[in-house]
């Protein structure tokens, strides 16, 4: 069998050498970008010496994304991780502090 050159697909291999030993963690680009700028965010609070490795405590945001916010440095402030996570979605997939109105006396629960 001819040995073949580096990084040139054999007609039976499905990746080439890199691909194979690239390591895959299944996460998207943009979850990705995310984390990069969460971990930049981080390391300027450290520097600044409001927080510090290990402290338990969440980097987040004065006016949040979703409502116009920025990732600047005048929009972050340090929270603690039940605060700052404790926010948003539920994990029934509805928004937090929202309820549903039902007609008196009735129960969803029973047929």
């Amino acid at each position: 069998m001819a040995k073949m050159k580096a990084g040139v697909r054999s007609p039976t291999a499905h990746r080439t050498k890199e691909q194979a030993s690239a390591q895959w963690d299944g996460r998207s680009d943009k979850s990705k970008a995310k984390n990069k700028v969460w971990k930049q965010a981080r390391r300027d609070m450290v520097k600044k010496g409001a927080v510090s490795p290990g402290d338990g405590k969440d980097v987040g945001h004065k006016k949040p994304l979703s409502k116009g916010g920025t990732n600047t440095p005048g929009n972050l402030q340090v929270q603690s991780k039940a605060s700052n996570r404790g926010h948003g979605m539920s994990p029934g997939g509805t928004k937090k502090g929202t309820t549903v109105k039902r007609k008196k006396g009735s129960n969803p629960y029973t047929a």
